[in-house]
């Protein structure tokens, strides 16, 4: 099922799949618009269109991370100048149906236990709002958002998408949905936004490194706040950071030690571990699954020397069908 959004006539720009792969304020815009605009862009899945909904693992064998992320834009903001701010409301997400989750060799938060483990997923979403694979027993509630946005930066260029910084870029936070809004710091003259990376479902720490990802469309409102700096970009919501499948209860475990990398480590190698053996799902599925659908919490850090940080890892009993 897709829910595709198209461009309202006379009130919305339509920005379609102008791509680049780096942050550079020496690209030329897209697209100019004035404060209050509102712009509906068309956004790749983030390789570029290197997965489709037929892939299987051998996608990885020739994957060119050059691709890596496929970003719309830049977007213009007549008017803008360092020192202001960039106010991006997300007013509507809309999906083309299917997105893919992987384990990519030594890329994620435990690369050092999984290696060279290669696993592809595609994933297909239904009426009901949720998205089903080859993973069996497993349906995971959808709630798209953009784990790609960010204004360009002062420095001259080309500079990388992956790191999240000051700027944006790759924050992969799931709480930027639709009723989000997101500032950026203006940069450069004009701001030159850009987006990609669309996920259909993400937990907290995307611990895999991968989300269901997925092409999106999204539809925004764009403002300038003139005379307003601020140090780096930043969100409010419009509604709980929790998730919405809460209701029916958490299985959590926990890590717990002097660092707090470790920690983090240890809880979602416990989850894995868990998965694994209560419900016979394959390591390498139940990492994927604790990517896109568990939710990474630090309960306590450390706090001063012979303190120790203690980390809890929460998956929603709900996804198990």
């Amino acid at each position: 099922m897709s829910t595709r959004l198209s461009p309202l006539p006379g009130t919305v720009h339509f920005l379609n799949e102008t791509i680049h792969y780096r942050y550079d304020n020496s690209i030329p815009p897209a697209l100019s618009i004035d404060s209050g605009d509102i712009v509906t862009m068309v956004c790749r899945e983030a390789c570029d269109g290197q997965f489709t909904q037929d892939s299987t693992v051998a996608v990885l064998d020739d994957l060119d991370w050059d691709r890596v992320h496929a970003l719309t834009g830049p977007v213009e903001m007549r008017g803008a100048v360092p020192g202001d701010t960039l106010k991006v409301e997300i007013l509507e997400l809309g999906h083309h149906g299917w997105g893919w989750t992987s384990v990519i060799p030594n890329f994620g938060l435990l690369r050092a236990e999984f290696g060279d483990t290669k696993a592809v997923r595609i994933w297909t979403v239904g009426e009901e709002g949720c998205a089903t694979s080859a993973i069996p027993g497993v349906k995971v509630p959808i709630e798209p958002f953009m784990g790609e946005m960010g204004v360009a930066w002062a420095e001259p260029g080309p500079h990388p998408t992956m790191p999240p910084t000051i700027h944006g870029g790759n924050m992969d936070c799931r709480h930027t949905g639709k009723g989000c809004t997101v500032y950026f710091p203006v940069k450069v003259p004009g701001a030159l936004f850009s987006t990609g990376d669309g996920h259909l479902a993400q937990g907290d720490g995307e611990v895999a490194g991968i989300a269901i990802e997925a092409p999106l469309d999204v539809t925004m409102r764009f403002s300038l706040i003139k005379g307003m700096e601020i140090p780096a970009a930043r969100f409010e919501t419009s509604g709980p950071t929790t998730s919405k499948v809460d209701g029916l209860g958490h299985y959590v475990t926990c890590g717990t030690g002097p660092d707090l990398h470790t920690s983090v480590e240890d809880a979602v190698r416990l989850m894995i571990d868990t998965l694994e053996r209560t419900r016979g799902i394959d390591r390498a599925d139940a990492y994927m699954i604790c990517s896109i659908a568990g939710d990474l919490k630090i309960a306590v850090p450390v706090l001063g020397d012979g303190h120790a940080s203690h980390v809890t890892y929460h998956m929603p009993k709900s996804i198990f069908v």
